[in-house]
């Protein structure tokens, strides 16, 4: 109580300047959320600045206010841009993400700042490094949380159009269009008020999902006709993809963003991993079904985690290596995989 109605004065003191940061490679629960956080800041009178690590996928960049967001690591003006920002910020939000090294150089520009620091993320254990934390596992998205976080300040009218279609795309994205496990009442009745604003959910859908470029397109093709293994006896599906195979279908940031799913629509597949190629390290996508966690085999073996049925991991070997870690590690869990029911 003590903690909440610090933040209701720190919400409602006259302005400050905030900054919001989110995630490397963000998808739209860290865009939605962040820019549906700012729309909401900025009518409660502060100054409000989104700065994300790196650049979004184009079918991200719809979102209201998103021509104002600072990219870190576009070029060195923006850099220089952005430590300023941080520096001379009040307040600075952190939302959907649990650790600093989550966003890179921003993570010490963040950490040596005198400012206030508000935490507000619904993945497992949480650095401690804010001020203010709002953390709980049982959100089904960030955007959800925020949301919640504005009804409970007495703000609800404050949502408007603009607000409403970036925390829906959190939503509706980080649900899996509403079908993973996560999908609580809480997350219908939240949309329901948000559709209360006058949105069109199938709007914001056609812009996420039915606004694909050629070269992506082309690729996810290849992917699933030319890379997708199936093991039948772990019931695990894995598809791989390199730099140079990336540069031949001319894969632009988040490209491959969902690829990993459509493993988990085969008959009797109950993990579905997506491994990448990429200049600095090797991704790992992890997707599962019911109660088998990828957090915990992404945590134990590849540096990463997450949430239950979708995880994420990272390592520093070569592609074939690492795919050669994870054909190793299947027998571990054969018996788990196995008794699962689908």
């Amino acid at each position: 109580m003590q903690q909440w109605n610090a933040f209701y004065e720190l919400i409602n003191s006259p302005q400050k300047r905030v900054v919001i940061l989110t995630h490397q490679n963000p998808d739209a629960d860290a865009i939605g959320s962040s820019l549906g956080w700012k729309l909401y800041l900025q009518k409660k009178g502060h100054s409000a600045t989104v700065i994300i690590p790196n650049e979004c996928s184009a079918n991200l960049r719809w979102m209201p206010d998103f021509a104002e967001v600072i990219t870190y690591d576009q070029n060195v003006q923006s850099q220089a841009h952005s430590k300023q920002v941080i520096q001379d910020a009040e307040v600075i939000c952190c939302l959907d993400f649990n650790a600093l090294h989550r966003i890179k150089g921003l993570g010490e520009l963040a950490l040596a700042s005198t400012a206030t620091k508000v935490l507000i993320d619904h993945h497992l254990e949480p650095e401690s490094f804010a001020d203010f934390v709002f953390s709980d596992t049982t959100k089904a998205a960030t955007a959800q949380y925020v949301f919640e976080l504005i009804q409970q300040l007495g703000d609800a009218s404050l949502v408007d159009l603009p607000m409403a279609q970036c925390l829906y795309a959190g939503i509706m994205t980080d649900t899996g269009s509403f079908r993973h496990g996560s999908t609580t009442p809480e997350v219908h009745l939240a949309v329901a008020e948000l559709m209360k604003t006058g949105l069109q959910v199938n709007d914001v859908h056609r812009a996420i999902f039915d606004n694909n470029t050629l070269s992506r397109t082309r690729l996810l093709g290849y992917v699933l006709s030319e890379k997708l293994t199936v093991l039948p006896e772990y019931r695990t599906v894995y598809m791989t993809l390199s730099l140079e195979e990336l540069k031949r279908f001319q894969s632009e940031m988040g490209d491959t963003e969902g690829i990993v799913n459509y493993g988990l629509s085969l008959e009797n597949i109950v993990m579905s991993v997506l491994i990448i190629e990429r200049r600095d390290e090797i991704k790992l996508s992890f997707r599962s079904v019911s109660d088998f966690s990828v957090r915990d085999l992404a945590h134990q073996y590849f540096s990463g985690g997450g949430h239950k049925n979708a995880s994420g991991g990272r390592t520093n070997t070569s592609l074939k290596a690492t795919t050669e870690l994870l054909l190793s590690v299947l027998p571990e869990y054969q018996n788990e995989l196995l008794s699962v029911k689908k």
